[in-house]
């Protein structure tokens, strides 16, 4: 079903972003809203943080949540082409090179001390992750090794890469699910694996299916590809009331 005209209204994705450029921790940020008391991170794909669409997306997350929104830079300042990529021109890109320095085992501190400044900084925090950024909101989601509560009072995954079931089997925070059709890096295996053990551990769980669309959709949003800037919009739809129930009183 497609989303109503009335629900496009408003919706800026073809404008300028309207935040600033600061510091999280130690990493160069796109800050955007100004409420103190709700935080929301957003771990940006493989495009980075510099992308126009991620951008635009944070803004809307911070008008329509009520929050200040953090896209920190979790590439170094390593960018890697914005239109092939877009296009899954896959071949015009050297992925591997790229994720040198950039695996989950080089990132992770860096997401995990922006999470504990956002906790600092407004009480309440969101963790939002496109692509890249799916298995880095699990990881927040869980409980530290040394226990306490996890990182962050919410997640939302838009099509995640590199996820592992171990990352399924550690989440405790209320976990929402943003899961394309089409897509070879979260396979149905994986997806079942999903919406099965979060329903049995008891996590809050909000798994939403988007028939005909594929991996990426969330973040492109591309008005050539059937039923994609729907999906894009209902995906941003849903991460905005996800994070209203969680960090809003």
């Amino acid at each position: 079903m497609a989303v109503s005209s009335c629900c496009l209204k408003g919706f800026q994705w073809d404008g300028t972003p309207t935040g600033h450029t600061g510091k999280l921790a130690d990493n160069d940020a796109y800050i955007t809203g100004d409420n103190p008391s709700a935080g929301v991170l957003v771990i940006h794909d493989l495009l980075g943080w510099t992308w126009p669409n991620i951008r635009l997306l944070a803004d809307h997350y911070a008008r329509e949540a009520s929050a200040t929104v953090y896209v920190p830079d979790f590439f170094g300042g390593k960018v890697i082409p914005f239109e092939p990529v877009a296009r899954g021109r896959w071949d015009e890109v050297d992925v591997a090179g790229f994720m040198q320095g950039n695996g989950r085992e080089d990132r992770e501190p860096e997401m995990a001390a922006c999470a504990r400044a956002l906790r600092e900084r407004h009480g309440r925090v969101g963790a939002v992750g496109f692509c890249y950024g799916g298995w880095a909101v699990f990881r927040l989601g869980a409980k530290p090794a040394g226990g306490g509560p996890p990182l962050v009072d919410c997640i939302s995954a838009g099509h995640p890469s590199l996820l592992a079931k171990a990352d399924v089997d550690g989440v405790a925070a209320p976990t929402q699910v943003l899961a394309p059709e089409i897509d070879p890096a979260y396979s149905p295996e994986l997806k079942s694996y999903t919406f099965d053990t979060l329903q049995r551990r008891g996590v809050p769980f909000d798994y939403q299916h988007f028939p005909g669309v594929e991996h990426a959709c969330f973040s492109r949003g591309d008005p050539g590809k059937a039923g994609e800037r729907d999906a894009m919009v209902r995906g941003k739809n849903a991460v905005v009331a996800w994070l209203r129930q969680f960090l809003l009183d």
